[in-house]
């Protein structure tokens, strides 16, 4: 099966509503929430480990809703919606591939800023290298991620961890 290796924003909303990967399946966020409005390539092949990759963008602009509010004065996007977004990324992918469930993410290793968005700023790329993809019963991504802004990298993220779970009512 041929699966699409780019997606625009209107086809990342499609699989927030549930449109994409069908019901019950992974999906993304919606609205303020969703972190990305591109996917440039996703692959089941390469990337560092071999094991695929993902390269998406978010394109940055004043009137972003968190420059409201974080912080009064002192606008930055804050860094755990950027950690967020590599999540969203690696249980997109675990969909992407096929795999049902609904995504949950399950945590990371090391997590490092060194850098900031600011209103000036005008995209955020985000790479994602996955590490393992089981696909049994347990369905699981893991990855390391980092973000640029600018083309600039300021933050990594290893070892993150996204599952799929067909029931989350013991989650």
């Amino acid at each position: 099966m041929t699966r699409p290796s780019s997606f625009d924003r209107a086809e990342l909303l499609q699989c927030g509503h549930g449109e994409m990967f069908g019901p019950g399946n992974a999906r993304l966020p919606i609205d303020n929430m969703l972190m990305m409005d591109r996917i440039l390539n996703i692959s089941a092949e390469g990337g560092e480990y071999g094991k695929g990759e993902i390269v998406a963008e978010l394109d940055i602009n004043p009137d972003l809703w968190f420059f409201q509010c974080h912080f009064e004065g002192d606008p930055v996007m804050p860094g755990c919606l950027g950690l967020d977004a590599m999540w969203q990324l690696v249980g997109f992918y675990l969909g992407w591939k096929g795999n049902p469930g609904r995504g949950r993410a399950l945590g990371s290793g090391e997590v490092k800023f060194f850098g900031q968005v600011l209103p000036t700023a005008k995209k955020v790329t985000y790479r994602i290298n996955l590490k393992r993809v089981i696909e049994r019963k347990l369905v699981m991504g893991i990855a390391d991620g980092s973000m640029s802004v600018d083309g600039r990298e300021i933050y990594t993220a290893k070892d993150l961890r996204v599952g799929l779970f067909t029931s989350t009512d013991n989650f």
